[in-house]
């Protein structure tokens, strides 16, 4: 199959995302991923599903990103084992789209917690296009491959190394986002910097878990301004357990920190927050600030800040706040260039 024709097919299946004739399926489709796994409400779904759909499935997206690889077919398909995360939504899309643009041919093991979704894409592009049927495989165990993309935690790294470290590979571990703060940030950039912090309540790797504040930042304002998202963070019981326990845990060992119903704020030298906690760290000048962010570098996936007058992050390399779960097509998980790695193979 050439390329042209996979492509069209990734395009049919944005057109069919986008579609509003098509809304009624995707509910039923985000309604059966909710009873699957709590974490993913409806509406997190469907805002994951348009957010492939408009960010990445576009024939002007899809081929401005492709023309930046070469060659356009491999001479000799690979099959490509991915184990796919579940963290958030469809996290494991963009593995997929990679594959099968690159020309290779897809094994994948599904995440029991995002299998209704993933499953569901993969049924949708065998139904557009039936050759894709060669194409994909879905399976427990990835022996036959040739080359490896997997992502998992620090600890499932060092298996997946053990497992799969003597062919072609990319590896995945922990990471997270930070947001860097100044004191001139107004209630609209506390409004985007929210939806870093707590969109798909945490789980991803785009969240932003800790922030960096000028010494003696005022919280009060970013607080006060998150607070009415108290319900539609609380009406989430898995959400609530969590907040509950790390609220308690915090009162029992007198640990200093801000609590706006929903959402703990807490000094930290840790990045990983738990959910429903937002770490942060102070600094005294942008050179501390960007020290620090240089000591973590291999830890970090997304630094935001809020825009400058010229609608751009002000920080160096930072995206805007309300931004970091809108990654485009070559914004690659842990800075990994997963297409140039398949198209060398």
């Amino acid at each position: 199959m050439l390329q042209s024709e996979r492509l069209q097919t990734f395009v049919a299946l944005g057109d069919y995302l986008r579609s509003a004739d098509t809304r009624p399926e995707l509910e039923e489709i985000a309604q059966r991923a909710y009873y699957k796994n709590n974490w993913f409400t409806p509406d997190n779904v469907l805002r994951a599903l348009q957010a492939i759909a408009n960010e990445f499935l576009t024939a002007d997206k899809l081929n401005a990103w492709i023309q930046g690889y070469s060659p356009a077919e491999p001479a000799r398909p690979t099959v490509i084992g991915v184990v796919m995360a579940g963290n958030i939504p469809a996290v494991g899309f963009h593995d997929l789209l990679c594959v099968l643009m690159s020309g290779h041919k897809l094994l994948a093991k599904l995440s029991t917690q995002d299998f209704v979704l993933i499953h569901f894409l993969i049924q949708k592009l065998k139904e557009i296009n039936p050759g894709f049927d060669l194409l994909i495989e879905e399976a427990e165990r990835l022996n036959k491959a040739g080359a490896y993309i997997a992502t998992g935690s620090n600890n499932t790294a060092r298996y997946f190394d053990y497992y799969f470290g003597k062919k072609p590979h990319i590896i995945r571990r922990n990471r997270t986002s930070v947001g860097i703060l100044v004191n001139g940030e107004d209630e609209s950039a506390f409004v985007d910097l929210g939806h870093d912090i707590s969109d798909y309540y945490g789980l991803g790797c785009r969240n932003v878990s800790t922030i960096l504040v000028p010494e003696e930042y005022d919280f009060t304002p970013l607080l006060r301004t998150l607070e009415p998202n108290v319900n539609t963070y609380l009406n989430n019981h898995k959400y609530q357990n969590n907040y509950d326990y790390n609220k308690s845990i915090y009162l029992i060992n007198a640990v200093p920190h801000y609590d706006n119903g929903y959402l703990l704020l807490t000094k930290s030298d840790g990045l990983v927050s738990p959910i429903s906690v937002l770490y942060y760290q102070t600094y005294k000048t942008q050179d501390d600030a960007a020290a620090w962010l240089a000591e973590r570098a291999d830890r970090i996936q997304v630094i935001a800040s809020a825009k400058s007058s010229s609608g751009q992050s002000w920080y160096p390399g930072s995206v805007p706040f309300g931004h970091t779960q809108f990654p485009g097509l070559s914004d690659y998980a842990d800075g990994v260039d997963t297409m140039a790695f398949l198209t060398k193979l």
